[in-house]
């Protein structure tokens, strides 16, 4: 959709501003941000992004150590891969207020706090009720992140949605990946300690707070535009819950985000159990997760293009249906196809985050459709990966869960369809 990558956002003045903005300001704001602001936002945009997910594929590959060493069943292992959308649902959904009183980057800035200190706890205790609540803190720092990615790109570069967010979705994927790929062998280059393993990705962490310090400082982000008027405060709120679109991208969004949650926390087990080594079996949950480095920055370019990105949706759940028959059928024989395929239908996540920017045509839109969309979804992701820990401790195997994976890719195609649509919900609500 070609406007979405011109249009420049001018959120309207509020009816009750008692004062006009001063010269000095009207100046600034037609100046815009400083060239080395932008750049700042940018290299706080991709750091943060490779922050998002190590948390939970770094557990991902360690599972069956984890829960050796915490004395876990396979429920209570599936709640723990449960805990990711849980956490991202409960915490998503207090993104906007915070926005709107603190300003985004200061929220980003304190998520990243939230998610080193999580890493740095998590490893140091004792007990599953200890580990499950350094996780949670790790996990709010991603939830309120994950949320203002979205409207931070809207905010500094509304002429560049597609190209923006397929940056840091790249980014995204990259350090999914990397956390899947180099957890298991550094651990045993750590001595073989699983807890020295998971804790390593608290440095990471730790760097991708300096960018966002002196985006703190500039409270109103974008020269000119006060943080009320971009998180919405002083335009008339939107009755989101009454938009059919709204509803189709949360559902979208949870179903994916199912998907993406179970390949994380299970895949390296499937394979396990199929007969594949923990180190082979975290290197394909790597290309799992690697396949979306270069994809995640082409469709959303592709889909801010078109009109209807329900074609994408398709192509996506097609990928996800035949690499769910290939590990119910040859988990091992076809292992390497499997996680490619696998890896391509994960990419739902960055068209999800596309259409996010796409479906309005306001700021103050995208802040509620985002925290809308996400928190929503992650409510619907929570039950997945708990039922799926289920089926395979009662079943003993994994040809029922694989075929409830399966089964889920049908309805987020339908979904995915119908949030497709070239529809904003300024027009809906």
């Amino acid at each position: 959709m070609p406007d979405d990558e011109t249009r420049t956002l001018s959120p309207a003045t509020p009816a009750n501003t008692p004062t006009k903005p001063t010269a000095p300001q009207t100046a600034e704001a037609a100046q815009g941000p400083a060239p080395w602001l932008l750049r700042l936002v940018v290299v706080g945009l991709v750091l943060t992004a490779l922050n998002l997910r190590p948390a939970i594929t770094s557990l991902g590959a360690l599972l069956e150590e984890v829960r050796d060493g915490l004395h876990m069943s396979g429920s209570v292992a599936g709640v723990l891969t449960s805990v990711p959308p849980l956490c991202f649902a409960v915490f998503g959904i207090m993104a906007p207020r915070l926005a709107r009183r603190f300003g985004p980057g200061a929220v980003v800035c304190a998520g990243m706090i939230a998610i080193t200190a999580g890493l740095v706890i998590r490893p140091l205790v004792g007990g599953t009720a200890g580990f499950l609540a350094a996780s949670a803190l790790a996990l709010m720092g991603i939830a309120v992140s994950n949320v203002l990615m979205p409207v931070i790109v809207k905010r500094w570069f509304p002429d560049r949605v597609g190209s923006m967010t397929g940056l840091y979705s790249m980014a995204l994927a990259l350090g999914t990946s990397l956390a899947a790929a180099v957890t298991v062998p550094m651990t045993s280059a750590l001595g073989g300690s699983w807890r020295l393993g998971l804790g390593v990705w608290a440095a990471l962490a730790a760097v991708a707070i300096l960018p966002w310090i002196p985006v703190v400082r500039d409270r109103g982000g974008a020269p000119g535009q006060p943080v009320a008027q971009h998180a919405g405060t002083g335009t008339p709120a939107l009755k989101i819950t009454r938009s059919r679109t709204a509803w189709a991208l949360a559902c979208f969004f949870g179903l994916q985000a199912t998907a993406a949650y179970i390949t994380m926390g299970w895949m390296p087990q499937i394979f396990r159990d199929a007969g594949v080594s923990a180190g082979t079996a975290g290197v394909l949950l790597a290309v799992t997760m690697a396949m979306g480095v270069p994809l995640a920055f082409v469709i959303p370019r592709v889909a801010a293009r078109m009109k209807n990105q329900g074609p994408i949706v398709v192509f996506l759940g097609s990928c996800g249906l035949i690499g769910y028959a290939g590990l119910y059928l040859a988990p091992a024989g076809g292992a390497w196809a499997w996680a490619l395929l696998l890896g391509i239908s994960n990419c739902s996540f960055p068209l999800a985050l596309t259409m996010i920017g796409m479906r309005s045509r306001t700021g103050a839109g995208v802040v509620r459709l985002s925290a809308f969309a996400q928190s929503v979804g992650y409510l619907i992701s929570i039950p997945g990966p708990l039922l799926i820990g289920v089926l395979y401790q009662h079943s003993g195997g994994w040809e029922l869960p694989i075929a409830l994976m399966a089964g889920l890719m049908v309805p987020q195609m339908a979904v995915g369809i119908l949030a497709g649509r070239d529809r904003t919900i300024e027009n809906e609500c």
